[in-house]
């Protein structure tokens, strides 16, 4: 059927096989149990338009002037309202010229969205604001635009009120277009041995989400982690109490916990430290949420049993966490629920037996460790070299999983996190990645009792690898793929090269 019945040596298998067993040789090849990740997007998170890319920079954080230069070409080629996107970086959202007005004064017909790479921030231009509500909307909770002296809109938008606009784009496309996404992002996921995906569903209000999935056909395990949006000032929207504990949806379908972004990253300066940013004196970053109103959303997770998945970057934010778990409940009732703190890339050291105690799960994501210039920028070296924790964590028994928030290859996210380039010291073994990915994702998931491990009695979930991603050069890493790939005994991807007939 669809679980593991035994594991053992050739020899011992093949006593249990009859004349109908299939039989696939592998050659030797390495079989892992199916990548399992953690922490992905999937959806559209931009109006129907153009994306631009910038000329000639290569790179996510291109100079303003650059990004200009592009924009005035590119609106001279498409008809007026036409939306422009463009992809950038801490150069314009340090350009104290990145506002509205500037952007106003270069193309003044069509709608502008500057999106930072981080998926924290973005700069709209007057007609870009307009078209997505924002020019004359209140401040959400949890969310901000930055205003001049007289209260007006310069177009940069943050957190919560960036949240609400990707969700309303996304929402403008039919049942069938996101569908299609989902299951096109799983068939993707089978050709890299990713079996399971864990969805932080930014682009779906809850019954689109049940919608849409559903109604994909998508073959990987897949898991829906609602992430409500927040109302106008003093309210949260209703939706953020909609789904109860963990419900099946479907076949293979899961949709439960519910996440909270209570910060921002470091790349835009919101992480929420409790030292200042080197490279920007006095200033500590940014909370989204008043302590209260933290207590109240664990207070509501935990009444309702929802694992919390908690975007929680800075260890200022990380203590807020502790604090506010603790004031509501025992730790023993918060190990109940696996609490989850996404990425918790500033999480300082003396912080790390109270996330050991309180159960709590760090989902990090490779892709973050592979920017040292800009880390050393914004914390310094010191600092940095007491963070970005994984060896320690693992070491610490503090549960550990990976999730990509970026490259989907899970062969790149492991070489990135066995060479952790901004703290080498913190880095992985192979055999402690492949396990994050796998048992400790699932783990995570509450499905540690059914995947993540080649095991008599758990699912048969497995991906057969394209090289020995326990022995080959590190940059080699990033080209592995999945050659077979099975979901519950089911052969769902198969590239394994056949031998020549005679």
């Amino acid at each position: 059927g669809s679980r593991i019945l035994t594991v053992g040596t050739t020899v011992e298998i093949e006593r249990l096989a009859s004349a109908g067993t299939r039989r696939i040789r592998l050659g030797g090849r390495t079989v892992v149990p199916g990548f399992d990740d953690a922490h992905d997007h999937v959806g559209f998170s931009g109006p129907q338009g153009i994306t631009v890319a910038v000329d000639p920079s290569p790179t996510p954080d291109p100079p303003l002037t650059q990004v200009l230069d592009s924009l005035r070409a590119a609106a001279g080629r498409v008809k007026p309202g036409t939306w422009l996107s463009v992809t950038v970086g801490g150069q314009v959202f340090d350009s104290p010229r990145a506002t509205r007005f500037v952007l106003d004064s270069v193309v003044p017909s069509h709608p502008i969205a500057l999106w930072g790479w981080s998926g924290h921030g973005a700069v709209f231009n007057s007609a870009g604001l307009e078209a997505a509500g924002l020019l004359r909307a209140p401040d959400p909770v949890g969310g901000w635009q930055t205003r001049d002296p007289q209260g007006l809109p310069t177009g940069r938008i943050d957190e919560y009120a960036l949240y609400g606009v990707q969700r309303r784009f996304a929402l403008t496309r039919s049942d069938t277009a996101l569908a299609r996404l989902v299951r096109t992002w799983g068939e993707e996921g089978l050709q890299l041995g990713i079996t399971s995906i864990q969805d932080m569903a930014t682009g779906y209000d809850l019954a689109t989400a049940r919608t849409v999935v559903t109604g994909s056909g998508v073959r990987t395990r897949y898991r829906v982690m609602p992430f409500p949006q927040t109302d106008g000032p003093g309210g949260l929207l209703g939706d953020w109490r909609t789904n109860g504990s963990d419900s099946a949806i479907g076949p293979g379908i899961q949709m439960s916990g519910v996440k909270w972004v209570l910060d921002g990253t470091p790349i835009e300066r919101l992480a929420l430290m409790r030292q200042p940013y080197t490279d920007r004196p006095g200033w500590y970053g940014r909370a989204n949420f008043s302590f209260d109103t933290l207590r109240v959303l664990l207070r509501d997770a935990l009444t309702r049993a929802q694992q919390p998945l908690l975007h929680a970057v800075g260890d200022s934010s990380i203590a807020l966490v502790i604090a506010a778990m603790r004031a509501e409940a025992p730790d023993s009732a918060w190990r109940r629920l696996r609490p989850r703190l996404e990425h918790a890339d500033g999480m300082g050291r003396d912080q790390v037996a109270a996330i050991k105690a309180l159960g709590i799960v760090v989902v990090q994501n490779p892709a973050h460790l592979a920017i040292p210039e800009v880390m050393n920028a914004r914390w310094g070296p010191e600092r940095l070299s007491r963070i970005d924790m994984m060896r320690s964590l693992v070491d610490s028994g503090v549960p550990l999983a990976l999730g990509s928030d970026g490259p989907r290859a899970p062969g790149l996210n492991l070489m990135l996190a066995t060479l952790h380039p901004n703290v080498p010291s913190e880095a992985l073994t192979r055999e402690q990645a492949v396990t994050a990915y796998t048992r400790g994702s699932a783990y995570a998931a509450f499905a540690d009792t059914e995947r993540g491990t080649i095991a008599p009695g758990m699912l048969a979930d497995l991906a057969v690898l394209s090289q020995d991603v326990f022995a080959i050069r590190p940059d080699a890493l990033p080209t592995t793929t999945s050659l077979l790939t099975l979901v519950g005994g089911r052969v769902l991807h198969d590239a394994l090269p056949r031998a020549p007939r005679r």
